[in-house]
């Protein structure tokens, strides 16, 4: 039985991923977390083999704590998980140390071919996530990570919000939410706010 650690920060997610597992002659949930920095603190003293980790967690996002993980349990193998298959996410996922990435409507089988893989030293990425790393490179810039307050503030101003109204909605000053607009601005790479949401709609970070 591989000892597998499973980190996101849906807990429904986690349920699913959990009841999927749960008759496995293969694998053994050796823990779960909702957040990075507690399964970083849990890991740490966790004897699991293998952890599935989400790319978007939130102020700490899957991609930063595998890198973590990989200086603190050298040994530990790591699996992303994640609705993207952007091209971007899956390169930065494994040059972090992850040993695959698997899409999260992976099959029972898959999710145990994938862990199974990782725990033998081996890579592994399913089918959909292949075809994506053997396809042509697509000529965008790499789409960027950014922290669960800079989503809301995101999804705020898709919602045609001024800073004083995200403000107050967030209980946090007009001079923060502009700070974040502008950092928003410049992760995207655009000029302005209507490619920001343009940019977000096509890569379904809204």
């Amino acid at each position: 039985m591989i000892r597998t650690f499973i980190i996101d920060d849906h807990p429904m997610v986690l349920a699913g991923i959990k009841s999927l597992l749960a008759d496995s002659s293969i694998v053994e949930i050796a823990g779960t977390a909702t957040d990075g920095y507690i399964a970083l603190e849990a890991l740490k003293s966790s004897d699991a083999e293998v952890a599935l980790t989400d790319i978007n967690l939130g102020d700490l996002n899957g991609i930063e704590l595998c890198g973590m993980l990989k200086r603190a349990k050298p040994g530990l193998k790591i699996l992303g998980l994640s609705t993207f298959k952007e091209r971007s996410y899956i390169t930065r996922m494994l040059e972090a140390g992850a040993s695959g990435y698997l899409l999260k409507n992976a099959t029972k089988e898959e999710l145990e071919e994938g862990i199974t893989a990782a725990w033998r030293g081996r890579m592994f990425m399913s089918a959909e996530v292949s075809e994506v790393m053997t396809s042509p490179a697509a000529k965008s810039s790499p789409l960027p990570m950014l922290t669960a307050r800079e989503k809301e503030v995101l999804v705020h101003i898709s919602e045609g919000m001024t800073n004083q109204e995200i403000a107050s909605k967030l209980f946090v000053s007009p001079l923060t939410v502009d700070s974040h607009r502008k950092n928003l601005l410049a992760k995207f790479g655009v000029k302005n706010t209507a490619q920001m949401v343009k940019v977000a709609l096509e890569h379904r970070l809204l």
